[in-house]
């Protein structure tokens, strides 16, 4: 019996075997079919969108491997693993395989940077660059996890210290080294800076900060003075790729902050929403890019002087001799990705373009939010060839963004699939979005393009006006306007600070507890790690020692008895009696 069945058995397993052979390389050979609605986002025509896996964790930078296996950077979370791995092995682009690794230390929940390069997953937590070499159809890479590079200096998780990383054509690896600073103030004296305050000069932060670092190609253990500094001038980058039609390293760098705050007679709250641009640089060798002493002004098109060093918003001095971004782009869109496209799937027009990936604006404040969406700006022959456009929106879930946490979702990482598919990575849920191409790229031109031109128009993105779109417009509780102006652009108008990076201010004890606690952080400003309602936060708040004792007064009333707290009252004595404690 057995000699009769068991060829019988080996045919139909070996039939089976060839039809789903068949049937997987038919698949994956076509793209899959976007989601209704593709997934809430605003494409241009002839695009299409899917949602790859709905939640992961807070997802940070991505990558793609040429089998389409998917790598996440994840804020760290001990014991879970700070990677996430993902595989579709149905070729209907949705994730049916999740598996985490690399349980690595990693301060901070910012910490940034995944990329593929030359068979090895390189990922950085807020220090140190490591890498694992990949296996061929393998998923979890097993070789030992190498240190590529460490941050050896001493500060805190408030400097800009995130590590993306990129590789230039003969394989040199490029890191940003951030520095904490809007403008080179005396952070030690004076955390965060107070109103008026003069910025450093010359600025000892450049020594080993504010640019980007040149490191030679696979050399392990190494620290920053293993590399030179190919580039300064340069604030905080988390958006970084390398262009290969032109061979530079590009980034777009996150601008200053606080120009309302810091200089309340100089600028206005609107000139302090919407500026200074966050610059789309490409990266030359010896190139000083002018922060901390000037900075972009996008809607002047030039660099002007920063008020720490003299500027007004209109003078340029020395910042004439600076080099200048390839663009300036809206203030506080936070550009937390970029990535030239080098694909075929879409039409001609994003051949060798860059995308970014903005992840929104935090303080913006009286006016709404901004940012939450990917752009694009066409290149030709290396050179970009128009201005940026809006080419998917509609992640926050909603246009009118009062607070930060008012947006669903935050485009946060970009990566290009094998068959030219664009990867989009939230970092509120870990929710990852895949772009198709499914329409006629011979026919694509204006038409299928004047619907995005008209999402510029839409809050989450124009520019606010400066009396119609003031929240604040008309009149306000003194607490509440105090609040407003000086505290929301953190904590948020809604109390509910930042995730990861600011406090909320609800139902807490650092607001509700002791009086004399809380208005000595007030006047003096706040510097290190402290634990708040079982979220541990390491930043920086400035002193406000401007407030006078009424403002101080109303400003912490209000907190104390608004955000769902019911706490007394703080008095202008008690205020002054503090203060006079400080002074002695």
């Amino acid at each position: 019996m057995n000699r009769i069945c068991l060829p019988s058995i080996c045919s139909f397993v070996l039939s089976a075997v060839l039809i789903i052979l068949f049937y997987s390389c038919q698949s994956r050979d076509s793209l899959p079919h976007p989601d209704p609605e593709n997934g809430g986002l605003s494409l241009p025509g002839g695009f299409g969108a899917l949602v790859v896996i709905d939640s992961i964790g807070k997802g940070r930078h991505i990558a793609v491997n040429e089998n389409g296996d998917i790598y996440v950077k994840l804020r760290y979370a001990k014991g879970m693993g700070s990677n996430v791995a993902l595989r579709d092995t149905t070729w209907d682009g949705k994730a049916d395989i999740i598996r985490y690794f690399g349980d690595y230390e990693d301060e901070g929940s910012l910490a940034n940077g995944m990329r593929i390069h030359d068979g090895y997953l390189y990922y950085s937590s807020a220090r140190v660059v490591y890498r694992n070499k990949l296996t061929p159809g393998q998923l979890i890479p097993d070789s030992p996890m190498e240190v590529v590079l460490t941050d050896d200096h001493e500060h805190g998780i408030h400097w800009h210290i995130t590590k993306p990383v990129s590789f230039d054509q003969e394989g040199n690896l490029y890191v940003p080294f951030g520095s904490p600073s809007n403008a080179c103030q005396d952070l030690e004296n004076k955390p965060g800076g107070i109103p008026g305050s003069q910025g450093l000069d010359p600025c000892p932060e450049l020594i080993e900060h504010g640019g980007v670092w040149k490191f030679p190609k696979d050399k392990m253990g190494m620290t920053q003075k293993d590399g030179e500094l190919f580039a300064t001038g340069i604030r905080s980058v988390v958006a970084m790729d390398y262009n290969p039609v032109d061979n530079h390293i590009y980034v777009v760098m996150h601008g200053r902050d606080n120009l309302h705050l810091l200089y309340p007679e100089t600028f206005s709250p609107w000139e302090s929403a919407v500026l200074p641009s966050e610059e789309f640089i490409k990266v030359s060798q010896g190139a000083d890019y002018g922060w901390p002493y000037c900075y972009y002004d996008q809607i002047k098109k030039k660099k002007v002087l920063a008020p720490e060093y003299g500027g007004d918003g209109e003078m340029v001095g020395r910042c004439a001799g600076m080099d200048d971004p390839v663009m300036g782009l809206p203030g506080h869109w936070a550009p937390n990705d970029l990535l030239f496209y080098t694909g075929d799937q879409f039409p001609e027009r994003y051949k060798n373009g860059a995308f970014i990936a903005f992840h929104g604006s935090t303080n913006r404040s009286p006016y709404q939010q901004s940012g939450y969406f990917v752009a694009f700006i066409p290149f030709h022959n290396g050179q970009a060839a128009g201005d940026w456009e809006v080419f998917a929106n509609g992640f926050a879930g909603k246009e009118l963004i009062v607070n930060t946490n008012d947006a669903a979702f935050r485009p946060m990482g970009l990566a290009q699939g094998p068959d030219g598919s664009l990867y989009v990575s939230d970092s509120r849920v870990g929710k990852i979005w895949r772009i198709l191409f499914t329409g006629e790229k011979a026919s694509f031109g204006k038409g299928e393009l004047e619907k995005m031109e008209a999402q510029k128009l839409v809050a989450n993105i124009r520019n606010p006006h400066p009396e119609e779109d003031n929240l604040d417009k008309g009149q306000l509780p003194e607490g509440k306007k105090v609040y407003n102006t000086y505290c929301s652009p953190c904590h948020q108008r809604d109390g509910n600070g930042a995730t990861g990076r600011i406090p909320g201010l609800r139902q807490t004890d650092w607001v509700t507890g002791s009086k004399k606690r809380l208005i000595q952080l007030v006047l003096e400003g706040l510097e290190g790690e402290i634990e708040v309602n079982g979220e541990w936060y390491d930043n920086v708040m400035p002193a406000h020692q401007f407030l006078s004792d009424d403002q101080v007064s109303e400003v912490l009333t209000f907190i104390r008895q608004n955000f769902d707290n019911k706490a007394s009252a703080v008095s202008k004595e008690d205020v002054a009696n503090i203060r006079a404690e400080i002074s002695n």
